[in-house]
């Protein structure tokens, strides 16, 4: 037993000299460091000098990446050939800046698996939640209709689960007759291709080229 305690005390004693072997390196390390830097003090201020460029120069990249995006949300227009020709999530993501372009800053992309009927869903600077269904059409028009089912996928969630003032279905193709039905009967609204095409090539806010879209419900910090 005492051979066994006798071994480990030499094991600690000679993990404690090897802590105190590397903390003094550290120090002198340190000490030197320091040591050289106030004869050499040009370099230290050479060092913070460049350290205050850098940060300089990452902030103004940051501004401008920040003014310049304004400027292409502000100026973001799609002509109706832009937008047969994106793939469906692409469309999406159009959709979703140009809500971003009329003031919806927190605009997001939602599209995907389990979206349950909402590929975009945005709040205006009225307070008003707007819940996007997107359908693409490839060949625009020629493509297949947006019919009743679809939209009793966007009428059976937008609301109950997702909680919209708003519920809009946008297509780049056309709509059947039921579908437009449906759709007035439920109060959702519709963009359809004459419609898409308006707002996405003009300035006017989406609540401005729809009708009997609901009142605000008040002001917000989007405002």
């Amino acid at each position: 037993m005492s051979r066994r305690r006798g071994r480990r005390q030499r094991q600690r004693d000679a993990q404690l000299l090897g802590l105190l072997v590397v903390v003094g390196v550290g120090v002198t390390v340190v000490v030197a460091v320091v040591n050289w830097l106030l004869a050499h003090w040009w370099v230290l201020a050479a060092l913070l000098v460049l350290a205050v460029l850098v940060g300089v120069g990452w902030l103004y990249r940051r501004q401008q990446a920040a003014v310049w995006e304004r400027v292409r949300a502000q100026g973001l227009r799609y002509g109706l050939p832009q937008l047969d020709a994106l793939h469906h999530a692409r469309f999406e993501d159009a959709v979703r800046d140009l809500m971003r372009r009329d003031g919806c800053r927190d605009a997001v992309r939602a599209g995907g698996g389990g979206d349950l009927g909402a590929d975009v869903k945005a709040t205006d600077p009225f307070g008003r939640r707007w819940v996007i269904q997107c359908k693409h059409r490839r060949n625009g028009l020629a493509g297949s209709a947006v019919g009743t089912p679809d939209l009793q996928v966007l009428n059976g969630t937008a609301r109950q689960v997702h909680g919209a003032d708003v519920a809009v279905l946008v297509t780049n193709g056309r709509v059947t007759g039921p579908g437009w039905a449906f759709a007035k009967q439920q109060r959702l609204h519709v963009v359809d291709r004459e419609t898409l095409g308006a707002w996405a090539a003009g300035s006017q806010p989406l609540w401005e080229v729809l009708r009997a879209v609901p009142p605000p419900r008040r002001s917000t910090p989007l405002s």
